[in-house]
């Protein structure tokens, strides 16, 4: 007789009411929604939000206490530092590294390679292309 492993969801409410579900991720522990996507491969540390809609790709490592508003996608290899906010529907591209406590605004797009400096703020809609440098990053 094969033993199942029990799935275990919580549920988080809002300040609007909504409860969103969220699961585990095995490779770190972070929270993903259930309606979200994760590379088994990536990496989401316990204090991790992933919202409903966002897709992470392999590889990709994100840091504690970082979060990855509704519908964003973050590519493959990416690196996420710490407390990093990414936008609703923002995209960071495959290769890109984000430093600790920036902020990515909604729908914002970072470009494969780009690399930004802790303590950034990426403004809503902004377009940041390939291998770009935001801040000190270096």
């Amino acid at each position: 007789m094969q033993r199942r492993t029990p799935r275990i969801a919580e549920e988080i409410e809002d300040e609007f009411g909504t409860v969103t579900r969220y699961r585990r991720h095995p490779n770190g522990r972070g929270l993903v929604a259930t309606d979200a996507s994760v590379d088994p491969t990536a990496f989401i540390a316990p204090t991790v939000y992933i919202e409903s809609g966002a897709r992470v790709g392999r590889s990709v490592r994100i840091a504690s206490g970082s979060w990855v508003d509704r519908e964003a996608v973050v590519g493959p290899h990416a690196e996420i530092g710490a407390a990093v906010h990414i936008g609703a529907a923002a995209v960071v591209g495959e290769g890109a590294r984000i430093g600790s406590h920036t902020k990515v605004g909604a729908r914002a797009s970072i470009g494969a390679g780009a690399r930004i400096a802790p303590d950034q703020r990426i403004d809503e809609d902004a377009v940041l292309p390939q291998q770009a440098l935001f801040g000190a990053a270096a």
